[in-house]
């Protein structure tokens, strides 16, 4: 695992990655400001219904300025976790071609399904934030919690994304990611620093790609 991770911070730190960091960040920021701009007055009173909710009155009372910039936080994770998602596959193939030259591309990821299975991520992760919001205020606990939400939005879309390219075989596809929420847990560190979360996604793709082919 040292290995993986060593390979893929030399390959995130490369000028490639980083112009295609740049690339879906500036794009995501877009997305994220349009939806915040249309839904604004939207989120305000559904912040404060769901404050409401909540036994613990000095969350209700100092709560407020904290879940609105937490939820802004986690929408711009979740919308350049869907936008990487989309336009990762000729960065994956280039990268597989520099490290691992015999290994052919197989397939290509289904766009439709890929859509699908970050949605399907973005909203379990959403409703289990939501639904756990004090667990985050314990120390410790909260943190853990934290990290193992944000693998949610990148263990199964990426898995997909990355297999779908190199392996066409299932059976191989199951075994190859059986840690794979161990491994998207490791990239979802950068999302407790707001700026070097924009590498969190590529950071995963680039862990699931190494360890995948790990053995080719």
């Amino acid at each position: 695992m040292n290995k993986i991770i060593t390979k893929s911070i030399q390959d995130i730190l490369s000028g490639e990655v980083l112009l295609f960091v740049l690339k879906i960040t500036f794009a995501s920021l877009i997305v994220t400001a349009l939806f915040v701009w249309i839904f604004g007055s939207f989120l305000s009173k559904f912040i404060t219904t769901y404050l409401s909710w909540i036994p613990w009155e000095w969350l209700q009372t100092t709560g407020a300025s904290v879940a609105t910039m937490a939820i802004a936080y986690m929408l711009f994770i979740v919308v350049i976790s869907v936008v990487t998602s989309l336009m990762v596959e000729p960065l994956l193939i280039k990268l597989a071609k520099k490290h691992y030259p015999k290994v052919p591309v197989v397939g290509s990821p289904n766009i439709s399904v890929s859509v699908m299975l970050s949605i399907k991520a973005a909203l379990i992760f959403l409703l289990l934030f939501l639904f756990t919001f004090p667990l985050i205020f314990i120390p410790v606990v909260g943190q853990v919690w934290m990290l193992w939400l944000w693998s949610i939005i990148l263990k199964v879309p990426t898995a997909y994304d990355v297999s779908s390219l190199f392996i066409s075989d299932k059976k191989i596809i199951k075994e190859k990611t059986k840690k794979s929420t161990y491994i998207a847990m490791i990239a979802s560190l950068f999302n407790y620093v707001p700026v070097l979360n924009i590498f969190a996604p590529v950071f995963a793709q680039i862990l699931f790609l190494h360890y995948i082919l790990r053995d080719a």
